[in-house]
């Protein structure tokens, strides 16, 4: 068998598999995020072309997830089933090594690495702009969905209501309180019923209230009179039965102007993150030196310096030609106390303003830290996968066990693991806690050595998964230890 034909073989044992997967991986994060977003897509009456159009958009946000998991669980699949049929030990024994066998699929790998940085760069960004814009809009269709329990809803001009408690299973509604602000008069009209439903018409223009139990208290204008007090009269009607009809025009499916959307850190590319990132760390870099200034502008010096620009040099000076403690003895015991009385004011006055500044100084930095994580994600999606090649393939050729059962099992621990270092690091980044460098490479950096051991231990037929070798290496270690006393 020459090696171009056992170069064909290895690859057409890891395509089918990494289409197969890569699929299955798909299907199931596509089900999740329906399970997430399946309150604002249920009941709103929007068009197959709508959903088809965000499903889509959903389809091409999952796959910087799906893709790493399927190229892991491929490469155990494909190596698990040329092991556990002995087609790798007669290619070793025909003198073939692993890395050999391997360099295919490593090609293949690189170029699959290549086309997700440029996926990640150029085409996320277009399809997180249209799916946050698109996602905006379902949301805000059909406002009786998107009432939610104890909460006022102002989606409809005029009024405000808030639900106590809504019976998902039959649509009806307990605890409603409706405050009619039509007339632009504030709160004169209120109405409080025991149940009720919400229906829209089948034009979409209008949505019906049916109240049940409940009462309308409606406040009387008053005439104004001198030197009389306020009565403020009003109206109180009981009702078994009420149907409120509230206009719904301009409530139809519309879609928002993208541009709103285009400068979130999501929906930026590359260049575009650099170019945001260095001017919101050059206004962070303003902000800071305008709070240095003024610190000691309104706290340090108050009435002896005005020119901004000699605060620094001259505290510099003074502090160095004038003792303090001096002028401060040569006062008056009266002086004194006023003395420390305004610098007790002074004292806490600062303390409030860095105080107030700190959480600004926080939020700025978190949103440059947001920045960066995006700009580092476009690399470490790439490189994700060809580390992960480099975890599966040889773990394949380890445990030398094809199908859909141990390698799954395998995959799912590896990428879990590699799933939890990635969040962890980017939490730390987002709190400050880390560089985004280093949070982001994290994972990156822990699972490459990883990945090199299993890459040395398969190339040299180590066996790492028996637990006899363990067991004997134990007994050995205490065997020793006996001989030694």
């Amino acid at each position: 068998m020459t090696v171009k034909r056992v170069h064909l073989l290895v690859i057409k044992s890891w395509v089918g598999p990494l289409v197969l997967t890569f699929c299955i991986s798909l299907f199931l994060l596509l089900m999740q995020f329906l399970w997430k977003y399946i309150d604002d897509l249920v009941g709103k009456g929007l068009d197959l072309s709508v959903i088809s159009e965000l499903l889509l958009y959903a389809l091409a946000g999952l796959v910087p997830m799906a893709l790493p998991l399927s190229i892991l669980l491929a490469s155990l699949m494909a190596f698990g089933n040329l092991g556990e049929h002995y087609e790798l030990i007669s290619l070793k024994s025909a003198g073939i090594s692993l890395p050999r066998i391997m360099s295919p699929l490593i090609i293949l790998t690189f170029i699959i690495s290549i086309g997700a940085f440029f996926f990640s760069n150029n085409v996320l960004p277009y399809t997180n702009l249209k799916m946050g814009a698109l996602l905006f809009d379902v949301r805000n269709q059909r406002p009786e969905v998107s009432i939610k329990e104890g909460v006022f809803y102002n989606g409809v001009n005029g009024y405000s209501i808030k639900v106590g408690r809504k019976n998902k299973s039959n649509g009806e509604l307990y605890n409603i309180m409706i405050y009619d602000h039509s007339s632009r008069m504030g709160n004169v009209n209120v109405t409080v019923a025991d149940s009720g439903r919400m229906e829209v018409t089948k034009d979409k223009r209008y949505l019906v209230l049916l109240l049940y139990s409940g009462n309308t208290y409606t406040e009387i204008k008053e005439e104004r009179r001198r030197g009389l007090k306020k009565t403020h009269p009003y109206r109180q009607d009981k009702f078994y039965e009420q149907k409120i009809i509230l206009n719904l025009t301009g409530y139809g499916f519309k879609r928002t102007d993208e541009n709103l959307f285009k400068h979130h850190y999501q929906m930026l590319n590359i260049k575009q993150l650099e170019y945001a990132d260095d001017s919101l760390k050059k206004l962070f870099t303003v902000y800071k030196n305008q709070f240095s200034k003024n610190l000691l502008r309104t706290n340090l010096f108050r009435k002896e310096i005005k020119n901004d620009t000699n605060i620094v040099h001259s505290y510099d000076t003074l502090s160095s030609t004038l003792n303090f403690d001096s002028v401060f003895n040569a006062l008056s015991v009266e002086n004194k106390t006023r003395a420390i009385d305004q610098a007790l004011n002074y004292a806490r006055t600062t303390k409030s303003y860095i105080s107030s500044t700190k959480n600004d100084f926080v939020h700025k930095q978190k949103w440059i830290n947001r920045h960066e994580i995006e700009w580092h994600r476009k690399f470490t999606l790439a490189f994700a996968c060809f580390i992960l090649f480099f975890i599966g393939a040889p773990l394949g050729a380890i445990i030398r066990k094809g199908g859909l059962g141990m390698p799954v099992v395998i995959s799912v621990l590896f990428f879990v693991l590699y799933y939890i270092i990635s969040m962890t690091g980017e939490k730390y980044v987002k709190s400050c806690v880390m560089p985004a460098w280093v949070g982001m490479w994290l994972s990156s950096a822990i699972l490459l050595p990883l990945g090199i051991f299993l890459t040395y231990k398969a190339a040299t037929d180590s066996v790492i998964l028996s637990i006899d070798s363990y067991v004997d290496a134990v007994r050995k270690i205490f065997t020793s230890k006996k001989k030694n006393k």
